[in-house]
């Protein structure tokens, strides 16, 4: 029995060891960092690291913007900026609610979490159910984590911190609650999810794509010189927002143009993807899931009032 308990302990040891986010911390900016994950999908092989976390080191402290998937992944991250930096954390910034973002804040705990008012509302909502799924996506990576909500609410607007002034907008295309933080002493844009470069983008919480496409253009207006997206490269051209515009224009023709002809979803969801997105990453998986969360509300815009009289 003491052999198979040993062995048992052995294969858990040797199991949690295999379970390494390895974050590398890059420099894209001075004293500014980017954790950039996988464009695929969450499994198991990644723990859910697809998505792009920084930090900001600040003569007041360090700003980390996003979490990441897990609580371990928040305490790789700690790790990261250790080995960068003596200056300790002083601010978390959080760009939306979804997973992959937050559920790093266990290893934040100490600090100040803050976000935008929709976001902790979203995430009080939501969070909970956000978390078991992704224990069912990503098993163990997720061991111990737990929800914790942001500790302060944002206003958009400026705020300085350590020498950077950090300008912070509130916008709402991806979730209905999504913030942008640009430093303008460095041009680094952290775009969060309102960005997906060479990765298909997520819809599950967008208020129409009318609003994301508004809010592109807001975001292409800064005066930023590097720009990180949610998920995907990091750029210093204007490729990602040609990009974005180009898939949120032709998903919005599409779902008008079915939902006009009286088409199911099933048949929505077969159409061909363009030779265009031929390259970024899940664009098949994505357009289902998109269809599946907005193509209601276009049927529902096509379909007359019966109370309404004909012309």
């Amino acid at each position: 029995m003491r052999l198979i308990a040993l062995l048992l302990a052995c294969v858990a040891i040797t199991a949690q060891a295999g379970q390494d986010y390895a974050l590398s911390p890059r420099q894209i900016a001075d004293g500014t960092w980017l954790l950039e994950g996988s464009t695929d999908n969450f499994d198991k092989a990644n723990g859910g690291n697809i998505v792009n976390t920084g930090f900001i080191v600040t003569e007041a402290g360090v700003v980390v913007i996003d979490t990441g998937p897990s609580r371990a992944y928040g305490e790789a991250m700690r790790r990261a900026i250790k080995a960068v930096t003596d200056q300790p954390v002083t601010l978390v910034l959080l760009t939306h609610h979804h997973p992959d973002h937050v559920l790093g804040n266990q290893a934040f705990s100490d600090v100040p979490i803050a976000a935008l008012a929709g976001t902790r509302k979203l995430l009080g909502e939501q969070g909970n159910a956000m978390a078991e799924n992704m224990y069912r996506l990503v098993g163990d990576w997720m061991r111990g984590t737990e929800v914790v909500l942001p500790s302060q609410i944002l206003e958009p607007g400026e705020r300085d911190i350590g020498g950077h002034r950090l300008h912070l907008l509130g916008l709402r295309g991806h979730t209905g609650a999504d913030l942008a933080v640009l430093d303008e002493r460095t041009g680094v844009l952290f775009a969060g999810d309102l960005v997906f470069y060479q990765r298909a983008l997520t819809t599950p919480n967008s208020p129409g794509l009318d609003a994301w496409l508004a809010d592109i253009d807001t975001l292409e207006a800064q005066p930023w010189k590097v720009l990180v997206p949610g998920h995907g490269p990091i750029s210093q051209d204007k490729a990602p927002f040609a990009q974005m515009r180009d898939y949120l224009g032709w998903l919005d023709g599409l779902l008008k143009e079915a939902a006009g002809k009286g088409e199911e979803m099933n048949e929505v969801i077969r159409t061909p993807i363009p030779q265009r997105f031929a390259s970024v990453n899940l664009s098949r998986y994505e357009l289902i899931r998109s269809v599946s969360h907005l193509y209601p509300k276009y049927e529902v815009a096509r379909m007359p009032r019966v109370d309404t009289p004909a012309p």
